[in-house]
């Protein structure tokens, strides 16, 4: 056992929508009974990008001690896609674009590599 930081999803305020599935490249999250869960921790690397995407708030990122994060397993897990992930700008996919999540006016969105400096130079 380790002490490390890792993610905490709050079964209270989950309702299912999987939002968090596919931005977890590790493949640490999965609906199970309606809700997301955290199927090995030993997969989740505790990066949290499956926090901005929650529209609950039901995901946090709190330090425990658990299992050591394993890369080789992680890195071996099937890929997810959610074809609801696109650019809020130019409306790119994963498949065609790197896509990062971010905060822009209070609402959680994701935006291409392409759009990002657009953003932030106006």
């Amino acid at each position: 056992m380790k002490k490390r930081m890792i993610v905490k999803i709050d079964e209270e305020k989950c309702t299912g929508c999987g939002k968090c599935v596919a931005p977890c490249a590790e493949g640490a999250i999965q609906i199970i009974n309606g809700k997301a869960k955290v199927v090995s921790e030993e997969l989740c690397d505790g990066m949290g990008f499956c926090i901005g995407v929650c529209p609950e708030g039901a995901i946090t990122i709190e330090e425990r001690h658990t299992i050591e994060f394993n890369k080789e397993k992680a890195e071996a897990q099937p890929r997810q896609t959610d074809i609801s992930i696109r650019c809020f700008i130019c409306g790119a996919g994963e498949d065609t674009h790197y896509l990062l999540p971010l905060r822009h006016k209070m609402e959680s969105l994701w935006v291409c590599t392409r759009c990002l400096p657009q953003l932030i130079h106006g």
